[in-house]
């Protein structure tokens, strides 16, 4: 069976974009690195361009980047944005992960 790359919702688009408003654009990394209370955690930042290598996936002038070592880690995962009570982030929904932890940020495989 073909692994998919991840999925980017519509809703973290716009708000990548909303984060862009007036000002330089930056683009969404969503990395996986060794660490966390579960064995993997995501790394997610902004970075000004992407790196040679990655997968660059992007709707309407906003890029999000995966670099090549995490994305066996976040095929078939789709990356959101969530509002909640206790705070706004990007969320990563992974079919991957076995187990995660209650923080949303490490997972296991």
């Amino acid at each position: 069976m073909l692994a998919l790359p991840p999925k980017v919702t519509d809703r973290a688009f716009r708000r990548l974009a909303e984060i862009n408003a007036g000002r330089t654009p930056q683009c969404l990394r969503v990395a996986v690195e060794g660490g966390g209370c579960s064995g993997f955690q995501y790394d997610i930042r902004l970075e000004e361009a992407p790196e040679p290598d990655d997968l660059v996936l992007e709707k309407d002038g906003q890029r999000v980047l995966i670099d090549p070592v995490s994305l066996p880690f976040l095929q078939d995962a789709v990356i959101d944005f969530t509002e909640e009570l206790i705070g706004a982030r990007f969320t990563i929904e992974n079919p991957n992960a076995t187990m995660s932890c209650g923080c949303g940020t490490s997972f296991s495989i």
